[in-house]
Parts: structure tokens; sequence; C-alpha cells
């Protein structure tokens, strides 16, 4: 079974950034997909499930056109329950942060501009957690 990890946030040069370093830390253990719009992102997810591929963990950027990656993980979390995410942010307020924890629509906050094993020891915390409850992610 194939498993992916979306990337949205709508620079280009950040999800090309994050699918650069999710290469190199994971390899080909995952399918690395991206999207520049939270419309994109719900085609992405759609075309990847119709396809018989798990997405295990979306990496959503907060502040974007449109809809801000909070209103996207909510949304995304009553699609599909069981599907982790992380949120990045150079500009999130503290109260989308504290929202995005306690109501657990990312297992993880990572602020722009990260560190260079920050993103990847974030996505790695988040599926060992996924494994730990086996089951989550499993709805995408």
């Amino acid at each position: 079974m194939r498993h992916a990890i979306v990337c949205l946030d709508d620079e280009i040069i950040i999800v090309e950034a994050m699918r650069q370093e999710l290469r190199e830390r994971f390899g080909k253990r995952f399918l690395y997909e991206t999207a520049l719009s939270a419309d994109e992102a719900r085609d992405v997810l759609s075309g990847l499930v119709e396809d018989g591929i798990t997405v295990i963990l979306i990496i959503s950027d907060w502040l974007m056109p449109g809809m801000k990656g909070d209103e996207f993980l909510a949304e995304v979390r009553a699609r599909y329950p069981g599907l982790n995410a992380i949120m990045v942010t150079g500009q999130a307020d503290e109260d989308a942060i504290e929202r995005v924890l306690s109501e657990g629509l990312a297992c993880r906050i990572v602020r722009k501009p990260w560190k260079a094993d920050e993103l990847t020891r974030a996505v790695e915390s988040c599926l060992g957690e996924r494994d730990a409850a086996r089951g989550c992610g499993d709805g995408a």
C-alpha cells in the first residue's frame, strides 16, 4: 500500500522546500504531493483517496488567501477524522495556535522559518503518534 504526505502553502518555494526536506529524510518511503491553495489540497486529497493511496499526514500553512490553515485543518479533520496534520506558520496568532492544538487539528506546530531538521522531526513525531494510535490516518 502506498502512503502520501501532502504539503500545502500558497508559496511554491515553501512547498518545494518541504518536499525536498521530506524526500531527503524519508526517501521513497512516501509519495510527496503539494498544493498551493485549500481548493487544490482538497482535490489532491480526493485524488489520492480515489487512487487507493493512504494519506498519512498533511502539512499546512496557516496564512493563505481564501482560508486560514486552522479552518482548513478543521474541514480536513471533519472529512478524514484520523488524518494527522502539522501546521506551519510564521504569522498565526496565539488563539489560532491554541485552537489547532486544543481541538486536535494538528499534532505539531512548526514556526517559519524552521531549522533544517525541525520539520522532519515534527513529521517523525506525528508518524510515531499515528503508529501508536494505530488506525490514525486511515480515514484518508
